[in-house]
C-alpha cells in the first residue's frame, strides 16, 4: 500500500514537473532552433575566428579592436547598406582586403588563410545578420564590362550608387539642366570626404592631393556619342528616363565601362536582311527607344533627322 501511494505520488509529481517546464518554455517563446545550412555553420566559425575581434559578436563594427581604427569597421548587420551588395563584391573584399574595392586597408586580405569557397561561406553567414533581413533577389550579380578604363581614383559606384543609393544627379548635377551630365568637381568630392576615409584610405587621399594642388581629377571618359550628333541630357532626364537605360546598371559595376557604337557584324547582318538589336548608343538604338517610348508612354520623342543632326 505504501509503495503504491509513493508510486502514484511520484507519477503526479513528474507530470506536474513536465507541465511546469512546458509552461516556462511557452512563456519564454523558445522553440528548437532550426538546423542551419552547412555554409552558414561553416561561415559562422570563420567569422568567430577571424572577424569578431573587429566587427563584434553581432557584426555591428563594435569589436574590442574597433576603437583602434581611424575608419570604424563596417556594420555588417545593417541590411540597408549590405543587402544590395553582390556576393562577388563581398568575397573580393574578404580575400583581397579593402583596397581590392577601393576601400580602407584597415580591412586586411584573408586570401592567405582561406580560399574563395570559405569566403562564400562567410558571406552566407553575414547575410543571416542583416536587419532588415536579407532576400536573395536583393543582391543582384556584379556586372563586369570588358575593357573598362582604369580611372585615376578607384571610385566605387557599387558603394555610392548601390549601397548608399546616392542619386546619380548628386554627382552629375548638370544632367537635368544642360546638354551634358557633368562630372563632380574636386570640391564636391571633398565635401563628403572631409572626414570619411581621409585618415586611412589612399584613394580618398588622392582626392585631397588634387584639391591641394588646385587641379581637377582627370577622369577618363567612358560614354561619348559622335561629334556630329547632338545629344542633350536635359529632356531625357525630365522625361523620367532612368540613367541606367543608356548607361547600363552602373550601380553594379566595379569599374564603369561601356561597349557602344557601330559593330561590323551587326552591320553585315542587317545587310543580308536580318534584324539584330542595335548596339547601345547607335542611331538605330536611339530611334528604336524613341519609337518604344512614344508607343508605350505617349511621349513626343522626335524621329526626324534634324533633332540630333543639326
Amino acid at each position: 500500500m505504501i509503495r503504491r501511494r509513493w508510486a502514484g505520488g511520484a507519477a503526479v509529481g513528474l507530470i506536474a514537473l513536465i507541465a511546469l517546464a512546458s509552461a516556462l518554455w511557452s512563456r519564454a517563446g523558445a522553440a528548437p532552433a532550426p538546423s542551419q545550412p552547412r555554409e552558414v555553420v561553416a561561415g559562422r566559425q570563420l567569422y568567430l575566428t577571424h572577424c569578431v575581434v573587429c566587427h563584434g559578436d553581432a557584426g555591428r563594427g563594435d569589436g574590442p579592436s574597433a576603437a583602434g581604427f581611424a575608419t570604424k569597421p563596417s556594420n555588417l548587420a545593417d541590411g540597408r547598406l549590405m543587402n544590395g551588395l553582390p556576393d562577388a563584391f563581398l568575397v573580393n573584399i574578404i580575400l583581397r582586403g579593402g583596397p581590392g574595392e577601393g576601400l580602407s586597408p584597415g580591412m586586411p586580405p584573408f586570401a592567405a588563410y582561406f580560399g574563395e569557397a570559405q569566403a562564400r561561406d562567410l558571406v552566407a553567414y553575414l547575410r543571416t545578420l542583416a536587419d532588415p533581413p536579407f532576400a536573395h533577389e536583393a543582391a543582384r550579380p556584379l556586372v563586369v564590362v570588358p575593357g573598362a578604363p582604369r580611372q585615376p581614383i578607384f571610385f566605387s559606384h557599387l558603394i555610392h550608387a548601390g549601397s548608399f543609393q546616392i542619386d546619380c544627379q548628386y554627382c552629375h548635377a548638370d544632367a537635368r539642366r544642360s546638354e551634358y551630365a557633368g562630372l563632380p568637381s574636386v570640391e564636391r568630392c571633398v565635401g563628403c570626404h572631409k572626414i570619411i576615409g581621409v585618415q586611412d584610405n589612399p584613394e580618398i587621399g588622392k582626392i585631397h592631393e588634387f584639391a591641394r594642388r588646385g587641379q581637377p581629377i582627370p577622369w577618363v571618359r567612358v560614354f561619348k556619342v559622335p561629334e556630329f550628333t547632338h545629344f542633350p541630357h536635359k529632356p531625357h532626364v525630365r522625361a523620367g528616363l532612368a540613367c541606367q537605360t543608356c548607361h547600363g546598371p552602373i550601380e553594379r559595376m566595379r569599374v564603369v565601362g561601356a561597349q557602344t557604337g557601330p559593330r561590323l557584324l551587326n552591320d553585315l547582318a542587317r545587310l543580308i536582311g536580318m534584324r539584330p538589336a542595335s548596339p547601345p548608343l547607335t542611331m538605330g538604338w536611339c530611334v528604336d527607344c524613341h519609337r518604344a517610348e512614344n508607343a508605350t508612354r505617349g511621349t513626343r520623342a522626335p524621329l526626324d533627322c534634324i533633332a540630333c543632326h543639326h
